[in-house]
């Protein structure tokens, strides 16, 4: 990658007021509401009478994805910069997104496996995100060839902590308690929410960014491929240890969908929400990675749903 293009990537900048910020915790809040309302706590027994499926999940989230991350940021060198390295960590250490249930009721996979999957890893983010964040950014940092000085990744603990805990913990909360208490309604909010979800996260990086945009347009194909290149590792790796351990085959979609979408908007309230680049340059390449990713996973989500459709076709023939 040449510097010209490095600094445009690192050019770009958003800044929100607290105004802004406020309607996009509220909204994200929201979501993870919508989430939720799909969450029957019946289902977890079903699910954890066969807990395999399970705990692949988990070690495809929590543990493969942001590792494999790290080593992909390695094995890319140059061709990335440092700033869109950290935006893949982040990513990757964020949980499962907000439409993965959506892709997997298209593909017709497990959707209780998908829907217990996603709850298990946002509960756990509290935690998990920025310890991975955390442990794979200052890793990258520590070991890959960067010109000039870096500060050390330092976590802000409590304000992460506090942030998460209000987006994804509170709703995930108050949508189960709404699914057991109000079924019928929680079945009738429950589609509006996932399109709205979707429509939501483009408005936001669409906004976030048209201050942004001829800088934005000159690299977007630097950005485009190497969230192409992320994604399809995060699917491969869900969809591997589902063949590897010999899942059913709907559980294996699940794997495969739960692993390559991510909450890509968690990342992006940590990033502007936050104080953890609060030392560091400009980093530009953490934004514009963090917010394609929120888009690219739609499409590719699409697609994945469209070749298992496609497969079952072909059987059926």
């Amino acid at each position: 990658m040449s510097p010209d293009i490095a600094a445009s990537i690192d050019s770009i900048n958003v800044t929100l007021n607290a105004g802004g910020m406020n309607t996009i915790n509220i909204v994200l809040a929201f979501v993870m509401y919508g989430v939720a309302l799909g969450i029957d706590p019946k289902m977890f027994k079903d699910v954890f009478s066969k807990p395999k499926s399970v705990i692949l999940g988990m070690v495809c989230q929590l543990v493969l994805l942001p590792l494999f991350t790290f080593l992909l940021t390695l094995v890319m060198g140059g061709s990335i910069t440092w700033t869109m390295a950290l935006g893949m960590i982040l990513v990757a250490s964020c949980p499962g997104g907000n439409i993965s249930n959506f892709m997997s009721s298209l593909s017709k996979a497990n959707i209780e496996l998908s829907v217990s999957l996603t709850a298990i890893s946002t509960a756990l983010a509290i935690f998990m995100t920025p310890f991975n964040f955390w442990l794979y950014g200052n890793l990258y940092l520590n070991v890959a060839d960067i010109a000039g000085e870096v500060p050390a990744l330092s976590i802000p603990l409590w304000d992460v902590l506090k942030t998460i805990f209000i987006l994804l913990g509170i709703p995930l909360v108050l949508g189960i308690l709404t699914r057991t208490y109000l079924p019928n309604l929680s079945e009738k909010m429950k589609k509006p929410f996932q399109w709205f979800s979707i429509i939501f996260f483009i408005a936001m990086v669409v906004l976030s960014f048209m201050g942004n945009i001829d800088a934005f347009l000159k690299c977007v194909k630097y950005i485009f491929l190497v969230v192409l290149i992320h994604n399809l590792l995060a699917l491969l790796i869900g969809f591997s240890m589902g063949s590897v351990f010999k899942v059913p085959a709907k559980d294996r979609r699940t794997l495969t969908i739960e692993t390559g979408i991510q909450n890509s908007g968690l990342g992006l309230v940590l990033l502007l929400g936050t104080s953890i680049f609060a030392d560091f340059p400009a980093h530009g390449g953490t934004l514009v990675i963090t917010a394609w990713w929120g888009i690219w996973h739609i499409i590719s989500g699409l697609t994945v749903s469209f070749l298992f459709n496609r497969a079952d076709a072909r059987k059926q023939a």
